[in-house]
């Protein structure tokens, strides 16, 4: 069986802080890299151990070069690097069994969530499919659904979990840590945490074999609404193939072909970077 983990990193234990999230923050990062690179090993041991007999990672956060490639466990294959064309959910194909998503976290607009955002924080404020308010994991279903692929693990805060249910009604779901508000948490200990994640990561490859797990249920046609900072956002947005404005501050990206509406997306996500100053 094959497996495909996206990995995120403010859903990991013990990180609370955006300094333990940026490549330019010294010593808090390579902290942050060092709790993230554990709970990964942990999914890929627990997945291996649960009959997975190929693990690809797809690095999801912010420069996509997180980790040690010496030290991933289980010689998984590694995407790594900026400016992939399915950015969070590159590599998956329908040649996969199973999606892991760890380290995630809350949606911008939904409950309190350790740092949450939606992709970017200094664009988005909403995002809905077919009217369900998502988060990161709502927005990647699209592509899980494309390829028939069913998201069987995740792990995270309890917010994104929520978020994520609809989407994942099979998934083995682990708490890493109870949010408290958007900058603080009750952290299990990054130990308990990887043995949750490896314990629940073998579960997941077990129900996965034996056919218990289901897809998104996404229907097509389907909508992805996007909600904006300022009108200006939503503007540029309009120059991405199908995205259609809907509100001052909102677009509207619909059809049939959910890989070319999240790729409409990411397109989205990049360009409107230019409109916030980035």
């Amino acid at each position: 069986m094959k497996v495909w983990i996206s990995f995120d990193m403010e859903g990991v234990a013990g990180i609370v802080d955006w300094d333990q999230c940026r490549p330019d923050s010294g010593p808090s990062y390579a902290l942050g890299c060092a709790l993230l690179q554990d709970e990964v090993n942990a999914a890929i041991e627990g997945a291996i151990a649960g009959g997975a007999t190929e693990v690809v990672l797809n690095d999801s956060h912010s420069r996509m070069a997180n980790l040690d490639p010496r030290r991933i466990a289980g010689n998984a294959q590694y995407i790594s690097g900026r400016h992939k064309p399915r950015y969070m959910m590159q590599g998956l194909d329908d040649t996969f069994d199973a999606i892991f998503f760890v380290g995630y976290h809350g949606s911008i607009s939904g409950r309190p969530s350790t740092l949450s955002h939606t992709y970017n924080p200094e664009v988005f404020t909403r995002a809905a499919v077919n009217g369900i308010e998502v988060g990161e994991s709502g927005i990647n279903a699209l592509v899980a659904e494309h390829f028939g692929v069913p998201i069987a693990f995740l792990s995270g805060d309890a917010v994104v979990q929520d978020e994520t249910r609809p989407f994942a009604p099979d998934a083995v779901m682990v708490t890493t840590k109870e949010s408290i508000s958007r900058f603080s948490a009750k952290n299990l200990h990054p130990a308990e945490s990887c043995t949750l994640i490896r314990a629940g990561a073998e579960r997941a490859m077990r129900a996965v074999a034996a056919g218990s797990v289901r897809g998104t249920g996404i229907q097509a046609p389907t909508t992805l609404d996007l909600e904006f900072q300022t009108g200006d956002m939503a503007e540029v947005a309009t120059w991405a193939r199908g995205a259609e404005r809907t509100a001052e501050r909102a677009v509207r990206i619909e059809g049939d072909n959910l890989l070319q509406l999240f790729e409409s997306f990411v397109a989205v996500n990049y360009i409107t970077r230019q409109a916030g100053g980035r």
